[in-house]
């Protein structure tokens, strides 16, 4: 025990200086992820906020049976897995493509050239992206609109009318923003790869194809495994701001997912906000996710030797 607290001691006054470095970002996760989870009484409270933590009454899981009761629960939670899955789907094995298409090209400008392009729109805000699609699609004076009206001779419809487009709007914006952004990854893996083992299959006549599936993808795999279990651990968290600022009243059978509806509930602008039942959500939606990831993780550590812990 001695010898380890010198042997701490001596490497603190060593390289104090790094260590600083981690006084910022420590403190963000203690003010921003930890002080914040004493709020989560508020769950099992009628809480109210003349009363404060320590006077609000003690209501137990009414919050979540509420919730679990309430109409709202099978759109909801419904809609965010709907959203989540086809987002998995579609924007998964995308980066995965694009990395090994990219670790395929020969001419090392081009492939450079070609990922700066795919991955700048990741650098646009999603308030600027939602902006993007609202002008290109408008039925009036967006392209869509303009197109759509020369072809035909007709007024189109309004396409951000319709519930059945928001999803499809919201996944496929999320391609084009970010697929070239998330096959860096896999990109950073297969610069890994044993040059020698192509070599190797190039002497035994194996085609570009043939080595990209037999070699450079089974050398990814722990690294597509491990970025499927986060994901999935993440299943029912969606981002809140581009489904709230895609969100209208005419598409709110598909977009009301929980982010959004915690913050109807919590924040409502008709003075009826109720944080108790907000933060009830909120939890219940926290637990689910770590029961995903922590069953998702057993899973490929039961069929992969590949696992986060």
């Amino acid at each position: 025990m001695k010898k380890t607290n010198k042997k701490w001691k001596r490497n603190l006054k060593r390289d104090w200086q790094l260590y600083l470095f981690l006084v910022l970002p420590l403190l963000y996760i203690v003010i921003f992820a930890y002080l914040p989870m004493g709020g989560l009484v508020m769950a099992f409270q009628d809480y109210k906020p003349r009363l404060g933590f320590l006077k609000s009454e003690w209501v137990g899981f009414d919050n979540f049976i509420k919730f679990i009761q309430s109409y709202n629960f099978k759109n909801v939670v419904g809609n965010t897995l709907i959203l989540s899955l086809y987002s998995i789907v579609v924007t998964f094995p995308l980066p995965i493509i694009f990395a090994l298409m990219i670790n395929s090209i020969r001419n090392g400008k081009l492939a450079k050239i070609t990922q700066t392009i795919v991955n700048l729109p990741h650098f646009i805000s999603v308030t600027v992206l939602v902006g993007i699609i609202f002008q290109l699609f408008n039925a009036r004076t967006g392209i869509y609109g303009i197109a759509y009206e020369a072809i035909t001779g007709e007024y189109p419809k309004d396409l951000f009318a319709s519930a059945a487009n928001f999803r499809h709007f919201y996944v496929w914006s999320a391609v084009w923003q970010n697929f070239g952004w998330d096959s860096i990854i896999y990109t950073a893996a297969l610069s890994s790869v044993d040059t020698s083992y192509h070599e190797a299959a190039q002497i035994d006549g194996a085609t570009r194809l043939q080595r990209v599936r037999h070699i450079d993808f089974p050398c990814i795999i722990p690294t597509v495994i491990i970025n499927l279990i986060l994901r999935m651990g993440s299943i029912m968290s969606i981002g809140f701001e581009k489904v709230f600022l895609l969100q209208n009243s005419l598409n709110l059978k598909t977009s009301e997912i929980v982010s959004t509806y915690v913050y109807q509930v919590g924040l409502s602008a008709s003075g009826t906000s109720d944080f108790s039942y907000a933060t009830a959500i909120g939890c219940f939606n926290s637990v689910v996710n770590l029961i995903l990831i922590c069953s998702v993780n057993k899973i490929a550590s039961k069929y992969s030797e590949t696992s986060l812990w």
